[in-house]
């Protein structure tokens, strides 16, 4: 009986000490969300702005033409890119297999063709266990997402489309709907389709408007315009990739905490019964020797 005490004992203390990590964890993700959360709705104006005035030039020119336009109908065999944004840890319940699970499915039979830019350790050390084609330089962390840290990812990005080393680039992403909601998607990042980007920013239909002229040319303003476009879509969704492993990593960990307080709580149980049971002996058997006196 002692001993069952002592046992019982023993796994109520390491539960306890599970269920601060826990509760800790998860407080330490609700601070670096909100923070993530902050910081985008800081830098969103700007390149709101920047999406309006895009925007305007679709809106008031004929055929604009540009590189990042450019669909590459007549290359045969095309190299795709993908941005794969994982976390660098774990417990943070499916939101890293889910991420994985679609980047396979979108490579599908392709794998030869497919560059793999993965941003995270879990993801990198995925990926190169399965043998796929992993950029090696590209060694960027999710944590703490910034807007230096996408120009440079976006720096690589164009270098490796202008030099035609890659024909389309997509970003594979979780995308938090809502606390309790989160869906991983693959969003086309280049070649940039006029017909989605109009859509994108509600342009209708064209108005060619004498009035508006752009100096040098519109080509040279969206040269311009469309990487820094492009930088404000690499922010935003390093932001939501982040801020949705927080959130799964803070609802684990809320779970985590819940089921150690359920353990604790049939452990005590436990405890107390067996606590009672020796209790109960010891003075069935004090009784028994004073009986045997007499």
């Amino acid at each position: 009986m002692a001993n069952n005490m002592r046992e019982i004992k023993s796994r109520i203390k390491s539960i306890n000490q599970m269920r601060q990590i826990t509760k800790a964890m998860k407080l330490i993700s609700a601070s670096k969300l909100k923070k993530a959360r902050t910081q985008l709705e800081e830098t969103l104006p700007y390149f709101n702005k920047v999406r309006e005035t895009i925007a305007d030039i679709l809106a008031h020119s004929a055929e604009v033409e540009s590189r990042f336009f450019d669909i590459r109908e007549e290359k045969e065999g095309k190299k795709k890119a993908y941005i794969v944004m994982t976390g660098d840890k774990g417990l943070a319940g499916g939101y890293n297999s889910n991420i994985l699970k679609l980047t396979e499915r979108e490579i599908g039979d392709n794998k030869e063709n497919a560059l793999l830019l993965v941003a995270g350790t879990t993801g990198r050390s995925y990926f190169t266990r399965k043998e796929y084609h992993v950029h090696t330089e590209f060694d960027y962390a999710v944590q703490n997402p910034t807007v230096f840290r996408a120009r440079e990812i976006t720096e690589i990005i164009l270098d490796l489309y202008n030099k035609q080393e890659v024909d389309e680039v997509y970003i594979v992403y979780t995308q938090m709907i809502s606390a309790i909601s989160l869906e991983p998607r693959v969003l086309k990042l280049l070649p940039i389709e006029i017909g989605a980007l109009r859509e994108d920013v509600k342009v209708d239909e064209i108005v060619l408007d004498q009035k508006f002229k752009y100096e040098p040319s519109e080509q040279e303003v969206l040269d311009v315009l469309i990487p820094k476009y492009i930088k404000g879509i690499m922010y935003g969704t390093f932001v939501e990739a982040f801020t949705s492993e927080q959130n799964a990593r803070m609802t684990a960990m809320d779970n985590a905490t819940k089921n150690a307080d359920e353990m604790l709580q049939k452990l005590n149980l436990y405890y107390n019964r067996a606590r009672q049971a020796a209790i109960t002996q010891e003075i069935s058997e004090i009784v028994g020797g004073a009986s045997a006196l007499k």
